[in-house]
């Protein structure tokens, strides 16, 4: 344990950002995960709500500095490609087996 005062507070602000930051981190995997679920039950509508609720996660958890920008700009993009892929129409000819 710490003996001098500067140090203690700073124990107890590490605690408390230590806490904030697993919850905010427990968040996005949380959001992340509603939107891979929504992704595989090829329910478009729903994928599309829980992404625009996601990216907000996302960028909130940037501005705290739990993620780097561009690793939430990188798990934005990938969902968004799944989301495209799956709401894009299937070509005729791919749908016969051709």
């Amino acid at each position: 344990m710490a003996n001098i005062r500067s140090a203690q507070k700073r124990i107890r602000q590490n605690e408390r950002r230590r806490l904030r930051n697993a919850a905010v981190r427990s968040n996005v995997r949380s959001a992340v995960k509603s939107v891979r679920t929504a992704l595989g039950a090829a329910s478009v509508d729903e994928a599309r709500a829980t992404l625009a609720r996601t990216i907000r996660v996302l960028d909130k958890a940037v501005t705290k500095g739990i993620l780097h920008k561009n690793a939430a700009a990188r798990r934005k993009s990938r969902l968004t490609r799944q989301l495209n892929a799956l709401s894009k129409p299937k070509p005729a000819s791919a749908a016969r087996g051709a």
